[in-house]
């Protein structure tokens, strides 16, 4: 299948140049997309180098730091736009192992339309998470799980895979939201259009180089649009259950 990956940046100069050959050596023909948000440590100079050096990366340059969904947003139109039949998203910062690239798009050519690298099913995990940061992930997957009613168990996972027809359906350019949010929302409408998405076990490993983009501002943000879009599913299915029994 042909293939592209789809990486947003924002100041990952200490890990662009690993992340970039990481890819390469487990998939070797894919393209490789790097969303630049503008970063002023020079990730995107650095990019545009490396894109030289090894061919099949592209790197699109933005005008500034518009959040990750933003940034999603973007890549996936753009690798839509070049007919790719497989897009797979994932995060620079070395917490995504390239080495289960492999299994994802093993999993897509398989038959499923969504593939989640998964925290949280047999054998995966996290690794130099403290207590508190394990725990938080942990109970907001369960809480947007049983909210939304979805069996998937990592919503919030931002390793994944995408067939390109399902995800031209599920249509990220329509969603608004920014953070986990927006991965929360495309993994509902995925289920919500009967998709079929597996799940593969991951490591996740917290980052060494940089500093994390996770705030108290995103968690608050997906918390809420989770509640708001589990209480608006629970009244349509009544408003469902009424027209029915009515009719």
């Amino acid at each position: 299948m042909r293939t592209a990956v789809v990486s947003p940046t924002y100041d990952e100069r200490d890990n662009i140049e690993w992340f970039l050959h990481a890819v390469r050596e487990r998939l070797p023909d894919a393209h490789i997309f790097v969303i630049d948000d503008n970063s002023p440590d020079g990730t995107g100079v650095i990019a545009d180098r490396l894109a030289a050096e090894l061919g099949g990366v592209t790197v699109v340059h933005r005008n500034g730091k518009e959040g990750l969904g933003s940034a999603y947003r973007h890549g996936f139109e753009v690798a839509l736009d070049h007919d790719f039949e497989l897009v797979i998203s994932m995060d620079v910062d070395r917490s995504h192992d390239p080495t289960v690239l492999p299994a994802l798009v093993a999993a897509i050519e398989a038959g499923a339309d969504v593939v989640v690298g998964s925290r949280y099913v047999p054998g995966g995990g996290t690794a130099n998470w403290p207590l508190h940061r394990r725990v938080l992930s942990a109970w907001g997957n369960r809480y947007t799980g049983l909210a939304l009613g979805l069996k998937v168990r990592d919503c919030t996972s931002a390793f994944r895979g995408y067939r390109a027809a399902a995800l031209v359906k599920i249509d990220p350019s329509s969603t608004r939201a920014d953070g986990y949010a927006f991965l929360t929302e495309l993994i509902r409408r995925a289920a919500r259009n009967g998709m079929q998405i597996d799940e593969v076990p991951i490591v996740f490993v917290d980052r060494q180089f940089g500093t994390s983009k996770m705030s108290g501002r995103i968690i608050v943000e997906s918390m809420a649009l989770v509640t708001m879009w589990g209480c608006r599913d629970a009244l349509r299915t009544l408003q469902r259950s009424i027209t029915r029994r009515r009719g």
